[in-house]
């Protein structure tokens, strides 16, 4: 497991950014109208590592065992592929392009927007967290290093290991309910982002032949090293998974109490993570809530970060907060039916804005890499809207959109020449503005159809109906304003903190 010393950031500021002096309702007892909420997330899991979708790489028997006894989602999308603007996607219940801020990687979160959790909180529910919440980044009004309610000590690490014991610390937080009262807690490993413990895989017992390799990458024993790394932390989240739902059924709390399990976006590897290709935006989830979801069932439909939320409120019996503009998928839990259930549920949106800093201008000014995209059944298409600033940073300044590795270490190696330099230029070089791919046919989108007169009608019908969806919902760039999303600032390490 992992030996590194990075800190879990901004853990106050989903359900640990709590201390509002608002008083909660009367207490009152989960019941079938007002389950428990349990919801846990991984940090850069991708869905193709879990067995319920084939996954052979390790063995995740937590997340199967949900999806044997609730509904497995396979087409389940982030919105924005980056930890801080897919995490608020999920507590505001809004699109990425309508966070102000939020949109972009390590920014200060617009005050205005309400948590989902702390709505709960005012309704009466006991809520907390462990791990990592919204993050990272810096909430407005809050005090990150404040004790916050429900604020769960996190209990030392195991011998040798850097890890956080969550299961532990959510046993904490039920024993802190003594009342009974309806409870909405966040699991939020840090676990599988980087950095990992090099050649772990080998003392977890796994071999090299066990990796897979995806065909963006060349096939050695770095690549698959890595990648074995990789499985080897997401098996410690789904530990914790399967032990906080022992801890349900120890309390006999399993039986109402809605879990649902998500990854906030791919794996910590080049072309992946924060980048608008299918492993990147394409998540695990699976729901269960006994009695409610019948057991077994696959749902096809589409779903996107902003539904969670407000499903999460009409599953307690609340209205969804104005705010929110995600759809809630409630109908979607209690539906019996497997396969497409909602035929409008036939398409997503995504985007992203500026995710990490290393695009800079002549002024030294921080520039975004500005893409909107829609994914329907068939095709991905994408516009790249800066198609002359590089996707996962300029390389003269580090490839910093991209966690260091020793998979980009390989990769950023190869050079103009060498019989493998094709694996650099599709994880780091520039990309034409338009990009089309039909995913069934071509599921690692390796070949862009955007140049083939055969489908030019189909991404003419997708971009119309892209843009005219983004300007009902008020998206800047729809709207010749876009250029905000360069002007806020970047508050991690090496960014400018300008006011």
């Amino acid at each position: 497991m992992k030996k590194n010393t990075k800190t879990v950031l901004g853990l106050a500021c989903v359900a640990g950014a709590l201390s509002t002096g608002r008083v909660p309702a009367e207490p009152a007892a989960a019941s079938a109208e007002r389950p428990n909420i349990l919801f846990c997330i991984a940090d850069d899991a991708s869905m193709s590592t879990f067995g319920a979708y084939g996954g052979t790489m390790v063995q995740t028997p937590a997340f199967d065992r949900l999806a044997e006894g609730g509904v497995l989602f396979r087409n389940a999308y982030n919105c924005n592929p980056k930890c801080s603007p897919a995490r608020a996607c999920l507590v505001t219940g809004r699109y990425s392009w309508q966070l102000e801020e939020a949109c972009n990687h390590w920014p200060r979160f617009p005050e205005k927007f309400s948590f989902y959790p702390h709505l709960l909180k005012d309704a009466g529910f006991h809520v907390g967290y462990t791990g990592k919440g919204w993050a990272p980044g810096v909430c407005a009004g809050e005090n990150p290093a404040g004790k916050a309610y429900n604020d769960i000590k996190l209990k030392p690490p195991y011998s040798g290991i850097r890890n956080i014991d969550y299961a532990a610390n959510f046993a904490a937080f039920l024993n802190q309910n003594p009342d009974g009262r309806p409870f909405c807690f966040w699991l939020g490993t840090s676990e599988p982002h980087r950095a990992y413990e090099k050649g772990s895989w080998k003392k977890a017992g796994l071999r090299l032949a066990d990796a897979v390799v995806p065909p963006f990458f060349p096939d050695n024993e770095t690549i698959r090293g890595d990648l074995l790394d990789y499985a080897v932390e997401v098996t410690w989240f789904d530990r914790h998974v399967g032990r906080a739902i022992g801890e349900l059924e120890q309390r006999g709390l399993l039986e109402n109490t809605l879990i649902i399990v998500t990854s906030d976006h791919g794996m910590p590897f080049p072309r992946i993570k924060g980048q608008l290709y299918e492993e990147g935006f394409h998540v695990p989830m699976v729901a269960y809530w006994h009695g409610v979801i019948q057991p077994g069932r696959v749902v096809e439909d589409f779903v996107s970060f902003p539904d969670v939320a407000p499903t999460f409120m009409q599953a307690v019996g609340l209205e969804p907060h104005q705010q929110m503009t995600g759809k809630s998928f409630l109908d979607l839990l209690r539906s019996p039916q497997s396969g497409w259930i909602d035929p409008a549920r036939d398409h997503v949106l995504l985007g992203k804005e500026r995710h990490d800093i290393g695009r800079e201008n002549a002024e030294g000014k921080d520039l975004a890499y500005p893409v909107r995209a829609i994914r329907t059944k068939d095709f991905l298409y994408a516009h790249n809207m800066k198609p002359d600033r590089w996707p996962a940073g300029n390389p003269e300044l580090g490839l910093k959109n991209c966690d260091n590795s020793p998979t980009k270490s390989y990769l950023t190696a190869l050079k103009p020449g060498d019989p493998e330099y094709h694996f650099y230029a599709w994880s780091f070089g520039l990309r034409p503005e338009e990009e089309l791919y039909q995913i069934r046919k071509d599921p690692h989108c390796m070949v862009n159809l955007a140049d083939n007169p055969e489908y030019h009608e189909s991404m003419a019908r997708l971009k119309a109906q892209m843009e005219a969806e983004l300007v009902d919902q008020n998206d800047p760039r729809m709207l010749g304003q876009g250029d905000l999303f360069d002007h806020y600032p970047y508050l991690g390490k090496g960014g400018n903190k300008r006011k």
